[in-house]
Protein backbone atom coordinates (compact mmCIF):
# COMPACT_ATOMS: atom_id res chain seq x y z
CA UNK A 1 0.00 0.00 0.00
CA UNK A 2 1.18 3.49 -0.84
CA UNK A 3 0.52 6.76 0.86
CA UNK A 4 -0.31 9.96 -0.95
CA UNK A 5 3.36 10.94 -0.95
CA UNK A 6 4.36 7.73 -2.65
CA UNK A 7 6.04 6.12 0.36
CA UNK A 8 4.98 2.64 1.33
CA UNK A 9 3.73 1.82 4.80
CA UNK A 10 6.36 -0.86 5.03
CA UNK A 11 9.09 1.83 4.98
CA UNK A 12 7.72 3.29 8.19
CA UNK A 13 8.34 0.02 10.00
CA UNK A 14 11.89 -0.50 8.78
CA UNK A 15 14.85 0.55 10.96
CA UNK A 16 16.86 3.57 9.89
CA UNK A 17 19.94 2.80 7.87
CA UNK A 18 23.26 4.52 7.51
CA UNK A 19 24.90 5.52 4.22
CA UNK A 20 26.27 2.01 3.78
CA UNK A 21 22.81 0.50 4.09
CA UNK A 22 23.43 -1.00 7.52
CA UNK A 23 20.78 -0.60 10.23
CA UNK A 24 21.61 2.12 12.73
CA UNK A 25 21.65 1.12 16.40
CA UNK A 26 21.29 3.27 19.45
CA UNK A 27 24.56 3.90 21.22
CA UNK A 28 24.40 1.72 24.33
CA UNK A 29 27.70 2.99 25.70
CA UNK A 30 27.10 4.76 29.04
CA UNK A 31 27.77 8.46 28.81
CA UNK A 32 29.41 10.73 31.34
CA UNK A 33 27.06 11.74 34.10
CA UNK A 34 27.66 15.17 35.70
CA UNK A 35 25.75 14.07 38.78
CA UNK A 36 28.31 11.37 39.49
CA UNK A 37 31.15 13.85 39.05
CA UNK A 38 29.47 16.16 41.55
CA UNK A 39 28.94 13.25 43.95
CA UNK A 40 32.65 12.42 43.71
CA UNK A 41 33.60 16.00 44.54
CA UNK A 42 31.15 16.13 47.46
CA UNK A 43 32.50 12.89 48.91
CA UNK A 44 36.03 14.25 48.60
CA UNK A 45 35.02 17.54 50.23
CA UNK A 46 33.36 15.70 53.11
CA UNK A 47 36.48 13.58 53.64
CA UNK A 48 38.72 16.66 53.61
CA UNK A 49 36.47 18.58 55.97
CA UNK A 50 36.15 15.72 58.46
CA UNK A 51 39.87 15.04 58.33
CA UNK A 52 40.82 18.66 58.98
CA UNK A 53 38.20 19.06 61.70
CA UNK A 54 39.47 16.04 63.64
CA UNK A 55 43.05 17.25 63.29
CA UNK A 56 42.14 20.66 64.72
CA UNK A 57 40.32 19.02 67.64
CA UNK A 58 43.24 16.73 68.37
CA UNK A 59 45.77 19.58 68.21
CA UNK A 60 43.67 21.66 70.59
CA UNK A 61 42.93 18.96 73.14
CA UNK A 62 45.68 16.32 73.15
CA UNK A 63 49.32 16.61 74.18
CA UNK A 64 51.84 14.85 71.99
CA UNK A 65 53.29 12.75 74.79
CA UNK A 66 50.00 11.82 76.47
CA UNK A 67 47.82 9.47 74.37
CA UNK A 68 44.12 9.16 75.15
CA UNK A 69 42.62 5.68 75.49
CA UNK A 70 39.17 5.18 73.94
CA UNK A 71 36.91 2.26 73.00
CA UNK A 72 38.30 0.14 75.79
CA UNK A 73 41.84 0.33 74.48
CA UNK A 74 40.96 -0.62 70.92
CA UNK A 75 42.03 2.85 69.79
CA UNK A 76 44.41 5.42 71.27
CA UNK A 77 44.56 9.05 70.25
CA UNK A 78 48.32 9.40 70.02
CA UNK A 79 49.36 12.70 68.45
CA UNK A 80 52.36 12.68 66.14
CA UNK A 81 53.64 14.62 63.12
CA UNK A 82 54.79 12.83 60.00
CA UNK A 83 57.08 14.55 57.51
CA UNK A 84 57.22 11.50 55.26
CA UNK A 85 54.81 9.22 53.46
CA UNK A 86 52.94 6.26 54.87
CA UNK A 87 54.81 4.38 57.60
CA UNK A 88 57.16 7.40 57.92
CA UNK A 89 59.02 6.66 54.70
CA UNK A 90 60.92 9.39 52.82
CA UNK A 91 60.92 11.75 55.79
CA UNK A 92 63.62 13.91 54.19
CA UNK A 93 61.65 14.52 51.01
CA UNK A 94 58.57 16.36 52.24
CA UNK A 95 58.52 18.79 49.31
CA UNK A 96 58.80 15.93 46.80
CA UNK A 97 55.85 14.18 48.41
CA UNK A 98 53.86 17.41 48.22
CA UNK A 99 54.54 17.70 44.48
CA UNK A 100 53.63 14.05 43.84
CA UNK A 101 50.43 14.38 45.89
CA UNK A 102 49.50 17.54 44.01
CA UNK A 103 49.85 15.73 40.67
CA UNK A 104 47.69 12.88 41.96
CA UNK A 105 44.97 15.26 43.18
CA UNK A 106 44.91 17.19 39.89
CA UNK A 107 44.73 13.93 37.92
CA UNK A 108 41.82 12.66 40.04
CA UNK A 109 39.94 15.94 39.65
CA UNK A 110 40.05 15.61 35.87
CA UNK A 111 39.42 11.86 35.94
CA UNK A 112 36.22 12.44 37.93
CA UNK A 113 34.78 14.23 34.89
CA UNK A 114 34.69 10.88 33.05
CA UNK A 115 32.80 8.86 35.66
CA UNK A 116 29.88 6.84 34.27
CA UNK A 117 29.28 4.36 37.11
CA UNK A 118 28.09 5.26 40.65
CA UNK A 119 30.52 2.99 42.51
CA UNK A 120 33.44 4.79 40.91
CA UNK A 121 32.22 8.16 42.15
CA UNK A 122 32.49 6.78 45.69
CA UNK A 123 35.88 5.17 45.14
CA UNK A 124 37.48 8.17 43.44
CA UNK A 125 35.87 10.55 45.93
CA UNK A 126 37.45 8.71 48.85
CA UNK A 127 40.87 8.59 47.18
CA UNK A 128 40.69 12.23 46.17
CA UNK A 129 39.58 13.32 49.62
CA UNK A 130 42.26 11.28 51.35
CA UNK A 131 45.05 12.54 49.14
CA UNK A 132 43.89 16.15 49.37
CA UNK A 133 43.37 15.98 53.14
CA UNK A 134 47.01 15.20 53.79
CA UNK A 135 48.08 17.59 51.04
CA UNK A 136 46.52 20.45 53.02
CA UNK A 137 48.92 19.61 55.84
CA UNK A 138 51.87 19.51 53.45
CA UNK A 139 51.20 23.00 52.21
CA UNK A 140 49.81 24.76 55.26
CA UNK A 141 51.12 23.15 58.41
CA UNK A 142 54.58 23.95 59.66
CA UNK A 143 57.08 21.49 61.09
CA UNK A 144 58.13 23.98 63.77
CA UNK A 145 54.58 24.78 64.89
CA UNK A 146 52.05 22.30 63.47
CA UNK A 147 49.16 24.12 65.08
CA UNK A 148 49.82 27.30 63.10
CA UNK A 149 49.08 26.86 59.37
CA UNK A 150 50.85 30.12 58.49
CA UNK A 151 54.18 29.39 60.15
CA UNK A 152 56.98 27.54 58.36
CA UNK A 153 58.33 26.78 54.90
CA UNK A 154 55.99 26.28 51.97
CA UNK A 155 55.25 22.61 51.10
CA UNK A 156 57.34 21.44 54.08
CA UNK A 157 54.44 20.81 56.44
CA UNK A 158 54.14 17.68 58.54
CA UNK A 159 50.98 15.58 58.38
CA UNK A 160 49.03 15.29 61.64
CA UNK A 161 48.51 11.63 62.60
CA UNK A 162 46.69 10.57 65.73
CA UNK A 163 44.93 7.18 65.43
CA UNK A 164 46.87 4.32 66.99
CA UNK A 165 45.14 0.94 67.16
CA UNK A 166 45.47 -1.53 70.07
CA UNK A 167 48.40 0.29 71.69
CA UNK A 168 49.60 3.92 71.87
CA UNK A 169 52.49 5.44 69.92
CA UNK A 170 52.03 3.12 66.94
CA UNK A 171 53.42 0.10 68.76
CA UNK A 172 51.25 -2.35 66.81
CA UNK A 173 50.47 -0.49 63.60
CA UNK A 174 51.59 2.81 62.12
CA UNK A 175 49.67 5.84 63.38
CA UNK A 176 47.29 7.28 60.82
CA UNK A 177 44.49 9.81 60.36
CA UNK A 178 41.06 9.99 58.69
CA UNK A 179 42.54 11.07 55.36
CA UNK A 180 44.63 7.89 55.35
CA UNK A 181 41.51 5.87 56.15
CA UNK A 182 39.56 7.41 53.27
CA UNK A 183 42.46 6.83 50.90
CA UNK A 184 42.86 3.18 51.87
CA UNK A 185 39.10 2.49 51.65
CA UNK A 186 38.97 4.11 48.22
CA UNK A 187 41.90 2.06 46.93
CA UNK A 188 40.38 -1.17 48.29
CA UNK A 189 37.09 -0.36 46.57
CA UNK A 190 38.90 0.31 43.28
CA UNK A 191 40.69 -3.04 43.50
CA UNK A 192 37.41 -4.84 44.22
CA UNK A 193 35.69 -3.14 41.29
CA UNK A 194 38.50 -4.12 38.93
CA UNK A 195 38.67 -7.70 40.18
CA UNK A 196 34.92 -8.17 39.78
CA UNK A 197 34.86 -6.86 36.21
CA UNK A 198 33.39 -3.46 37.05
CA UNK A 199 36.11 -1.36 35.46
CA UNK A 200 36.17 2.40 35.22
CA UNK A 201 35.51 2.62 31.48
CA UNK A 202 32.76 0.90 29.48
CA UNK A 203 35.44 -0.69 27.29
CA UNK A 204 36.92 -2.47 30.31
CA UNK A 205 33.53 -4.05 30.94
CA UNK A 206 32.98 -5.29 27.39
CA UNK A 207 32.66 -9.08 27.23
CA UNK A 208 35.61 -10.77 25.68
CA UNK A 209 34.91 -12.40 22.30
CA UNK A 210 34.63 -16.16 22.39
CA UNK A 211 37.46 -18.00 20.62
CA UNK A 212 36.54 -19.31 17.19
CA UNK A 213 36.27 -23.09 16.96
CA UNK A 214 39.15 -24.85 15.31
CA UNK A 215 38.55 -26.16 11.76
CA UNK A 216 37.14 -29.66 11.69
CA UNK A 217 35.52 -29.44 15.13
Amino acid sequence: MQTAGGATLSEDTQPDTDMAGNPERDDETPKRRPGLMLACYLIAAAAIGLDQLTKVLVLDNIDQGEPVRILGGLVYLSLTFNSGAAFSMFTDYTWVLAIVATCVVVFLIFLARRIVYPAWSIALGLVLGGAAGNLVDRYLRAPSNPGDPLDGDFAQGHVVDFISVFKPHGEVFAIFNLADSALVCGVILIVLLELTGRGFSPQSRSPRPEPEPEPGK
